[in-house]
């Protein structure tokens, strides 16, 4: 039951990832800072999505 929870958890936190990549590419913002936070979301996904919920750039939002 451990592992079958294990892999379950580590592909949420895959398909999360993608998510967040695909919004990064779809900000408006500059290509440096979307290659900047697309590394901190491949390099440490965990800590990286975090960050960019919390921080990072957000998609085509019109206020």
């Amino acid at each position: 039951m451990g592992s079958t929870f294990n892999g379950l958890v580590g592909l949420i936190i895959l398909a999360l990832d993608i998510w967040a990549i695909l919004n990064v590419f779809r900000s408006g913002s500059e290509v440096g800072v979307k290659v900047l936070w697309i590394l901190l979301i491949a390099l440490l996904p965990v800590i990286g999505l975090v960050i960019w919920a919390i921080a990072g750039p957000r998609g085509n939002v019109r206020a």
